[in-house]
């Protein structure tokens, strides 16, 4: 029977571990609920009639989304390509100039503190099982952790965003037309205490300094919004 490494369990639970999909879910989510409550408070700031409120909060949900999942995709894009040309790099170097790279990677290890003689044993050990991984975390700073597939990421922030935008739209669809734009702002404020309180709770961070964080802006961004509309004071 194998033995339980319970170190292992610990390691998973990090929260570290799960910056990259929650980073993504709560900027999605939050570009979201911001992008389409601030169009319909806006749009609602200038016009007494719930039909152009909608058709404006509806096209901002779905041009938001893709353009989030279509930026999204291409910055990861990106930042594959710029790692892959670094890895193809590194195998040339290890090629050419294999004594080198080993000088390298013992000089990281003894900037973190090892001894001279120990981060250059270190060095050639981890040269010997697998050179091309060594210098890819250690001197590139690639993992794991700091990979993410384009699709995928494009998907699950177009998700998100659409998850987010949902519900000031929803919201408009059935508050009073009267006065929507306070109404509008209450609830919205309400969806992004309720983002930033669980995006705290899942990241182990600070409930109550994530919330104020995303109640300030939320409340800067919407009161920008309406005031425009307000200027303009145009009737739809």
């Amino acid at each position: 029977m194998e033995q339980h490494d319970a170190s292992e369990d610990y390691l998973e639970n990090h929260y570290i571990h799960r910056s990259n999909w929650l980073r993504a879910a709560v900027l999605g989510a939050n570009d979201g609920i911001l992008s389409t409550a601030c169009i319909a408070i806006g749009v609602a700031a200038a016009s007494d009639l719930r039909y152009p409120i909608l058709l404006a909060t509806l096209a901002g949900l779905v041009a938001g989304a893709l353009s989030m999942a279509a930026g999204e995709y291409v910055s990861v894009s990106s930042q594959t390509d710029i790692e892959e040309a670094d890895i193809a790099r590194e195998k040339e170097e290890l090629k050419t100039m294999p004594e080198i790279e080993l000088l390298r990677l013992a000089d990281i290890y003894e900037k973190r503190g090892l001894k001279k003689e120990t981060a250059l044993t270190v060095a050639k050990e981890l040269t010997e099982k697998d050179a091309l991984a060594a210098h890819v975390r250690d001197e590139l700073g690639i993992n794991e952790m700091s990979k993410a597939n384009p699709i995928e990421a494009a998907l699950a922030s177009g998700a998100a965003f659409t998850m987010g935008g949902v519900t000031p739209f929803c919201c408009c669809s059935v508050l009073p037309i009267e006065n929507m734009e306070y109404t509008l702002y209450g609830f919205s404020i309400v969806f992004l205490i309720i983002l930033g309180a669980l995006s705290a709770k899942i990241g182990g961070t600070h409930i109550g300094k994530s919330v104020l964080r995303i109640t300030f802006w939320g409340t800067m961004a919407m009161g920008l919004t309406a005031l425009v509309g307000y200027l303009f004071g145009i009737n739809i």
